[in-house]
């Protein structure tokens, strides 16, 4: 096999593995969703660097959820320049609390928040900060690598210790996934194909749940579609009081 052999095998394989050790966690993120969208509550995404490539996934998109709303800061997002100023903020106490605290989140609200090992003070510090203000915290990691790995925030806490709902991604240490001959490194990262796996998936299974209960699901029709904006602005306008990006 060549090497997009071999990754497209590891791909299935972890998406495998996750299917089968993580349904309770992702059964329990899509009754969570589907609770807090009949109570008009509102759910956040969280993440840094590509960290918050899920959260771009997740949000004002064609078969997503309309009311998932992303909390973004330039200084975090792969657009700024240097890029590698990403890797010291991510490091930075402070910004999450201010993050959360300016934007509309509420004692009751869901936060998903994405990091793969867990231990920097920006994804630990909105674990926190969520859980004081009383919302539920959804933590999408790596389970062995966070284990492996010792929290940069002073709390000592990594993001797998602070939630209420964990979902393993089941990657490889590292990330990436094929061994290239010759080299040490090995190449082909998971994180980004698994947790946008994990969460439509569970995107799907709170659309079910919402319709098992006679409530139309908030999924978002695409824009390029002829009645697509018809569709979506009724949506918007239902939900308008837990949409916090429009």
């Amino acid at each position: 096999m060549n090497g997009i052999e071999t990754y497209f095998r590891n791909i299935k394989d972890i998406l495998d593995s996750v299917l089968e050790g993580e349904m309770d966690s992702m059964e329990q993120t899509a009754l969570c969703f589907a609770d807090t969208i009949e109570h008009k509550q509102s759910i956040y995404v969280f993440g840094c660097s590509h960290g918050a490539i899920i959260a771009e996934e997740l949000f004002y998109r064609a078969g997503g959820l309309a009311v998932i709303n992303p909390l973004f800061n330039p200084s975090l997002m792969l657009n700024v320049r240097p890029v590698t100023l990403t890797s010291r903020f991510e490091r930075l106490e402070g910004q999450s609390k201010a993050i959360l605290e300016e934007s509309s989140a509420k004692t009751g609200d869901v936060i998903v928040i994405h990091s793969v090992s867990g231990r920097n003070a920006g994804v630990v510090e909105m674990a926190l900060e969520a859980k004081e203000k009383g919302m539920t915290v959804i933590g999408l990691t790596n389970l062995d690598y966070s284990k492996k790995n010792t929290s940069r925030h002073s709390s000592g806490k990594r993001l797998f210790e602070l939630c209420d709902i964990c979902i393993d991604n089941r990657g490889e240490y590292g990330d990436g996934s094929v061994e290239i001959k010759g080299i040490g490194e090995k190449a082909g990262a998971t994180s980004t194909v698994i947790g946008a796996s994990i969460m439509n998936g569970i995107v799907v299974r709170t659309a079910e749940l919402l319709a098992e209960r006679g409530i139309r699901p908030p999924v978002l029709h695409s824009a390029n579609a002829d009645g697509g904006d018809e569709i979506n602005k009724s949506i918007f306008e239902e939900y308008r009081s837990c949409i916090h990006y429009l």
